[in-house]
């Protein structure tokens, strides 16, 4: 898996920080009365976190995806079962591309923590047919404070659940992310 893989027309020896592929579905959810969009910092930032953590998984650098996660996370996954737990699945996000599908913006949810939260909707397909499904949610308190990983959840889903590059609908109840309005096209 390359940066390219992760977002559209990103080469791996750009600087640039990735963007975010013009077909990736867009949401933005804030408290009652208050009119929130994202800026481009706040954009730059979250696509950047996420993309370093999903590489770092990919490399198999546990000790660098660790260090993203926030100290509430980590606190309630000590490091040691966490990367326990990642290793059992040795083929997540070892073969093939990471697309994101959905960003969903959440301003100052209602019983976390205040601050913007970044949710990023993902599928990953091998090349042996099976693929990876789930979310990665990015959190910053505040405007100057760095983004870190604060939940995430990953499905892989074999091959003989799959037809046609998408899971049989019997599937697509149990998984932890979501697949698109157009789930069944552009795959």
């Amino acid at each position: 898996m390359t940066a390219a893989a992760l977002f559209s027309g990103a080469s791996v020896a750009i600087a640039a920080p990735p963007a975010l592929a013009p077909e990736v579905e867009r949401e933005i959810i804030a408290p009652e009365g208050v009119t929130f969009k994202p800026s481009p910092l706040d954009e730059e930032g979250a696509i950047d976190r996420f993309a370093t953590y999903m590489l770092a998984l990919e490399r198999r650098d546990f000790a660098a995806a660790y260090a993203m996660l926030r100290l509430s996370f980590q606190a309630s996954n000590p490091r040691l079962e966490w990367e326990m737990n990642l290793r059992k699945r040795a083929t997540l996000w070892a073969d093939g591309q990471i697309r994101p599908l959905r960003l969903s913006w959440y301003l100052d949810p209602a019983g976390q923590p205040a601050g913007l939260y970044a949710a990023f909707d993902f599928r990953g397909d091998r090349k042996d047919g099976t693929m990876d499904c789930g979310y990665v949610v990015v959190h910053r308190a505040t405007p100057v404070d760095v983004w870190t990983v604060v939940r995430t959840d990953t499905s892989e889903v074999p091959a003989n659940l799959i037809e046609d590059g998408v899971p049989k609908a019997d599937v697509l109840r149990e998984l932890p992310c979501y697949l698109g309005k157009g789930i069944a096209t552009n795959f």
